[in-house]
């Protein structure tokens, strides 16, 4: 009876877990949400600066933004962002903050895409990169 009794305990400890863990369902990775964010390299960024159709946005506190930003650039880090917005939700626009470890930009970005903007991309060097490399800037 001893025996009978260990048999069947360990019978259920071994179908526990699959009955408490999702049951009898298939095994497979975990869907997807998250949107993928589209890198542009500084490189990549001055050939477009200064193109009418290309929009720029300084995502960095109003100080930062003072000493210096990519010519044409629009301060972003306002409560009203969403007005700076162009219309055309396929325009092609570029964000970026102060350097690979400020997230703000890729805030942004993540949000504006969020709203149904297609042609959203993202500069990792920020604006510290850019003016070490010595690229030019404007100030207000």
């Amino acid at each position: 009876m001893q025996r009978l009794m260990t048999a069947a305990t360990l019978a259920l400890a071994l179908l526990a877990p699959s009955t408490l863990a999702g049951g009898a369902d298939e095994i497979r990775p975990a869907d997807d949400y998250r949107m993928e964010l589209n890198y542009i390299s500084m490189q990549e960024a001055e050939q477009l600066v200064g193109n009418k159709e290309v929009y720029f946005f300084d995502v960095n506190t109003l100080e930062l933004w003072a000493e210096g930003f990519i010519p044409g650039a629009v301060h972003f880090f306002t409560e009203d962002w969403k007005s700076l917005l162009p219309k055309d939700k396929n325009a092609q626009m570029i964000f970026y903050c102060a350097n690979r470890l400020c997230n703000a930009s890729e805030i942004a970005a993540f949000s504006v895409m969020q709203l149904g903007y297609t042609n959203v991309r993202q500069m990792p060097d920020g604006i510290y990169g850019w003016r070490m490399s010595g690229r030019p800037t404007e100030k207000p």
